[in-house]
C-alpha cells in the first residue's frame, strides 16, 4: 500500500491487520474422504530353491501383478491412463474428484440445513455446520433459499460471500442480504439465485491457508458441500464470490487461485496486497475463459486506499478479464456496504444469468 493508515475497523466489530505483502503458493487439501493411492504391490522374493507347484503360481501370478501394476502407472504418466481408470475415482465437472458408487469408500455425511428464518416474500435463511477437514475444527455457513425454492426442480447458481476482520456472517443479513435479493429477483433484476455466507475464524486471516487451518480450501471445501447438498448449476459460469474488506481480499485472492472455479469477483471495500503476481500467473487462463470483476472503495476510507480500485481493475483488464471499479462516497463502513449491495447484487446476478450489468450510482461516483 502507498500509505499506512489508521486501523479503524467497521463499527467496533473487530481489530484490522494487514496481510503480508508477499503471499506463498497455497494448495488445496483434498478432502478427507477422498482415498489414498493404492499401495503398491511389492514384487515376491526370487527363491533359492525350486518351488512347489502352488507356491510357484503364487509367485507368478504377484509377479504379473506388480508388472501390470508398473505399466498401469507408466500409461498414466504419460498421459494414457487417467486417475479414474487407475482407481476409480473420476474427476467431477468443479475439476475435483468425486468417488464412484462402485467404491467401498464413502464421503462423509453432509451437513443438514435447519431453518433460522423466513420472510414474508418467501425466501429463507437456513444455517449448517460441520466437521471441517480444512480447519481441522468446526466450520458453518448461512444460505440464503429464494421464494419458491422448494416447490420448483430447477438448479440455481451461487454467490459464495466472505465477510471482514472479526465479523460473523449474518453480517450480510445485517445490511439487509436478504431483502435486497428478494427485490432484485421479484422485479427480474437478477435471477433466483442462492447465497452463502461462509463463517470464517476469528482475527485476520484474510481467508488464506495459516498454519493448520486452511481458510482457502474452506471456502473451496464450502463450495464442494453446497454443490452435493442444493440443486445448483455445478459449473465455473453459474459460480461468483464476493467479500468485504479482509473477505474482499479474500475473495480476490481466491478467484485468482483457482481461477477454473469461479466466474465472476468482486471485492467491497478491499485490498490487493500480494495478488499482482497471482494475476499475471492467470494470463493465459483469463485470455482464454475471462473473469466478471468489480472492485470498489470508499472515497474516505482510512483502511483499505480507494486509489488502488482503478489500477487493480486496469490490470485484470489487461490479463483479459472485464474488470470495472468505483470510488463511492463513504468511508470503512457498514453503512457504505449498504448503501451499495443492490448494485453490487446486480453485478453479480448479472454476470450470472449472462447479461450485461448496469451500475447506476449516485453523485460523485467514479467509474473505470
Amino acid at each position: 500500500m502507498k500509505n499506512l493508515r489508521a486501523q479503524v475497523w467497521m463499527e467496533s466489530l473487530g481489530e484490522w491487520s494487514w496481510p503480508g505483502q508477499h503471499t506463498a503458493a497455497v494448495e488445496m487439501l483434498p478432502p478427507a474422504w477422498v482415498p489414498a493411492f493404492p499401495p503398491r504391490l511389492e514384487p515376491a522374493a526370487s527363491p533359492a530353491a525350486p518351488v512347489a507347484g502352488g507356491r510357484a503360481r503364487r509367485v507368478l501370478i504377484a509377479a504379473l501383478l506388480s508388472s501390470l501394476l508398473a505399466v498401469c502407472v507408466a500409461l498414466s504418466l504419460q498421459g494414457r491412463l487417467d486417475i479414474g481408470q487407475l482407481t476409480g475415482i473420476s474427476p467431477s465437472p468443479s475439476g475435483t474428484l468425486s468417488l464412484q458408487s462402485s467404491l467401498s469408500w464413502k464421503a462423509p455425511p453432509l451437513p443438514t440445513l435447519t431453518l433460522v428464518s423466513q420472510d414474508t416474500a418467501g425466501s429463507s435463511i437456513d444455517g449448517a455446520s460441520y466437521s471441517s477437514p480444512a480447519l481441522h475444527g468446526h466450520g458453518s455457513f448461512l444460505v440464503y433459499l429464494p421464494a419458491g425454492y422448494a416447490s420448483t426442480t430447477r438448479h440455481y447458481p451461487v454467490l459464495y460471500l466472505l465477510h471482514g476482520n472479526n465479523q460473523p456472517a449474518s453480517a450480510f443479513l445485517q445490511i439487509g442480504l436478504q431483502d435486497e435479493l428478494d427485490r432484485l429477483v421479484t422485479h427480474h433484476v437478477i435471477p433466483p439465485l442462492i447465497a452463502v455466507m461462509i463463517q470464517g475464524g476469528r482475527g485476520a486471516n484474510n481467508w488464506r491457508n495459516m498454519g493448520s487451518q486452511h481458510y482457502e480450501s474452506y471456502v473451496l471445501e464450502v463450495q464442494e458441500l453446497i454443490d452435493r447438498m442444493l440443486p445448483t448449476v455445478a459449473s465455473r459460469s453459474a459460480r461468483a464470490i464476493a467479500g468485504d474488506s479482509m473477505g474482499g481480499y479474500g475473495a480476490m485472492n481466491i478467484a485468482l487461485s483457482n481461477p477454473y472455479r469461479f466466474a465472476t469477483v468482486e471485492s467491497w471495500l478491499g485490498f490487493f496486497n500480494g495478488l499482482a503476481d497471482k494475476l499475471q500467473a492467470d494470463r493465459p487462463v483469463l485470455s482464454r475463459i475471462g473473469l466478471h470483476a468489480f472492485v470498489y472503495g470508499g472515497e474516505s476510507d482510512q483502511i483499505a486506499d480507494p486509489s488502488e480500485n482503478a489500477p487493480f481493475a486496469a490490470a485484470l483488464r489487461r490479463a483479459g478479464a472485464s474488470a470495472k471499479s468505483a470510488v463511492y462516497p463513504g468511508g470503512h463502513s457498514l453503512e457504505t456496504l449498504q448503501e451499495h449491495l443492490s448494485l453490487m447484487l446486480t453485478f453479480a446476478g448479472g454476470s450470472l444469468s449472462r447479461t450485461r450489468a448496469r451500475l447506476p450510482g449516485p453523485h460523485r461516483v467514479l467509474v473505470n
